[in-house]
């Protein structure tokens, strides 16, 4: 009985040890004190009656995007040689050998709209603006910050992708 109680003490010691207060002295001083944020106007607020489920008229929705070159050509379907591809796979750290000259992307799971986050550096052209990156069936899909495609690759070997950028020009990544 007197050890159930002492495992007890001790838990609960544990969880009041993880339950103090961190201060940093910075941030409680009157100099770092950010500014009130400016009032922004707002715009008006429309009501209406919505139309009954499945009676939608086609013509309410804007066009899809028309996709660029490299979709396009992925949107084709795969290389006969291009091997499968998983998200869990392209994580990590690749080299990129691209206009002639090498550089390091960066892809990780965090999310990020429709993809993962991703970014390249060292890379020029198109690469340095790379924000995001996805798999679509054996494609994988290189988007910069506002979602459009900048390239897209295929994997040929264990550790390689090869692919084009938008504008056609080669790129290749590798470990």
């Amino acid at each position: 009985m007197k050890f159930s109680h002492a495992v007890t003490g001790a838990a609960i010691l544990l969880a009041l040890a993880g339950c103090q207060r961190t201060s940093y002295s910075n941030m409680n001083s009157a100099n770092s004190a950010l500014p009130p944020l400016q009032a922004q106007p707002v715009p008006s607020v429309q009501s209406g009656q919505l139309p009954p489920p499945g009676a939608t008229d086609p013509n309410q929705f804007p066009a899809a995007p028309a996709m660029n070159t490299a979709a396009a050509v992925g949107a084709a379907g795969a290389p006969a040689t291009a091997l499968d591809v998983t998200k869990e796979s392209m994580v990590g750290n690749w080299r990129v050998q691209s206009a002639g000259a090498s550089c390091d992307m960066f892809l990780t799971l965090t999310n990020l709209g429709s993809g993962s986050r991703g970014g390249t550096r060292g890379c020029a052209g198109e690469l340095t603006a790379m924000g995001s990156w996805e798999v679509s069936g054996k494609q994988v899909v290189l988007k910069d910050r506002n979602g459009n495609t900048i390239g897209s690759l295929y994997k040929t070997a264990d550790a390689r992708f090869d692919g084009s950028t938008a504008s056609g020009q080669p790129v290749s990544l590798s470990r």
